[in-house]
Parts: structure tokens; C-alpha cells; sequence
């Protein structure tokens, strides 16, 4: 139990929360095996789950190389200057729009093809891992938000028929999945926080009439980390444990 005014609070709703633990069950449970021979591509990957599944990834499963997929020169900057990503794609560059733009960018940050793809987006980014998949490639379907404020159902992928030739193992879990095991998984981060394989970053919104607009943060891609509102007022004690705040 931590103190309102606790600076460690916004990590304990972040990385060491259900954002962190999706990240963990996705990379460590779902995505299995990850090996040092191994290419992954993580989409929103300067969002929490995704920035701390790229560390996980890399620094902790020792995947050969990770590529993160992200938007704008800030975020993209991030991935691979503080997390240590291989590569980046940059979604909303000119060169980069569509499932063909996508395409040929990913084709150059994975040379080998893809073995695994950590998918938060669906649309696009999705249709793009497909075609470039490898034999026996491992998906782990966690989120699509390109998708949530659709008027109408996407289509579905054109390129899903290589799930069948390819052998390629689609799943999708929620972290609830993993309820029993959260115990461990929580002091497996704790143990990586400490030894600098995975950080973490906060943005916190300070108020409760503004959570609507921390809300719309995550549909817009403004933020990069996780978006938390602090519902009281800030505290003379309060440490200097977040990475943004607003």
C-alpha cells in the first residue's frame, strides 16, 4: 500500500501494474519461445505496454532484434536513444502511410523477416507483420486501437492466409489470463527495475476534471509512456519519481 503523495505511485499504476504485467505475460508467456535469433516488432511501442514489452524483449529475453513502431520523430527518438530498440518505423512519415508504406519500412528495419510481432494497433501495422512473417512467427494480438473508434467493422487482413502457409500462431489474452501468477511477475519487474534492464515513464495529468482530456491522449498519440491522473492536489512530499507531468 503506498501514500497518495508516494512519488513511486505513478510506477505502481504503470510498470509494475497492468501495464507492465501485459507487457510481461505478452513477451514471457505468449510470444514463447523468444531466443537470440529471434526479430520483433512491437507496434505502439511508445506506449507503456509497448515500451516496456521492447525492454523486455531485448534486454531481458535477449531477442537478436527489436523494432519498434511508433509516431513522430519524438517518440521514434525515444525508442532508440533511452530504450535501446534496433530500429524504428515511423508510421505517420509521408513513406510510411498505408499497409504498403509500412511494408517497405519494415522490410528494411527486418532484413531476416519477422519471428515475432507484439500487435497493439491491428489495422495496417498488422497487415504489414503478416506479409512479412516468417515460417512458425508467434502474434501475440494484445490490443487495436486503430480499430476502437471505427464507424464501421475493418476489414479483415488480405494477407491472413499467410497465418496458413507460414504456420504462423496468432493469440490473443487479456492480463487477467495470468491473475495467479501477477505475484511473481511483479517481483521479476521489480528485480529488472533494479538492475536497469527495463524503466519506466509517467505522464501525469494533474486533476480529475482532466482525466476526459488524459483520456483522449491515448487515441491521439500524444503521449509517450503511461498517462495517469492525479485526483489530489500535489503534496509538499512528493519526490521527484515521475518522468513528465502536466
Amino acid at each position: 500500500h503506498l501514500p497518495p503523495a508516494s512519488p513511486l505511485l505513478p510506477r505502481a499504476l504503470s510498470i509494475l501494474g497492468t501495464t507492465g504485467l501485459t507487457a510481461y505475460f505478452g513477451a514471457t508467456r505468449v510470444a514463447a519461445p523468444v531466443g537470440p535469433g529471434d526479430t520483433v516488432v512491437v507496434s505502439a511501442a511508445a506506449g507503456a505496454t509497448g515500451a516496456a514489452a521492447c525492454q523486455i524483449f531485448k534486454n531481458v529475453l535477449g531477442a537478436r532484434r527489436v523494432v519498434g513502431i511508433a509516431g513522430g520523430r519524438e517518440k521514434c527518438g525515444w525508442l532508440k536513444a533511452e530504450l535501446g530498440v534496433d530500429a524504428v518505423v515511423d508510421y505517420k512519415a509521408p513513406e510510411c502511410k498505408g499497409a504498403g508504406g509500412l511494408t517497405k519500412a519494415l522490410r528494411k528495419a527486418c532484413p531476416d523477416g519477422i519471428d515475432v510481432y507484439f500487435d497493439n494497433v491491428g489495422g495496417d501495422a498488422l497487415e504489414a507483420c503478416l506479409r512479412l512473417a516468417n515460417n512458425r512467427a508467434r502474434f501475440v494480438l494484445c490490443g487495436a486501437i486503430s480499430a476502437y473508434n471505427a464507424q464501421t467493422p475493418p476489414p479483415g487482413p488480405p494477407s491472413l492466409p499467410n497465418a496458413i502457409s507460414r504456420r504462423i500462431r496468432l493469440e490473443g489474452f487479456i492480463v487477467l489470463d495470468f491473475a495467479k501468477h501477477f505475484g511473481r511477475a511483479v517481483e521479476d519487474l521489480e528485480r529488472w527495475l533494479a538492475e536497469a534492464k527495463i524503466s519506466s515513464r509517467e505522464v501525469v495529468v494533474q486533476g480529475l476534471e482532466n482525466a476526459p482530456a488524459a483520456l483522449c491522449m491515448l487515441f491521439e498519440g500524444a503521449n509517450a509512456g503511461k498517462v495517469v491522473v492525479r485526483c489530489f492536489p500535489r503534496g509538499e512530499g512528493e519526490g521527484e519519481g515521475e518522468a513528465g507531468g502536466r
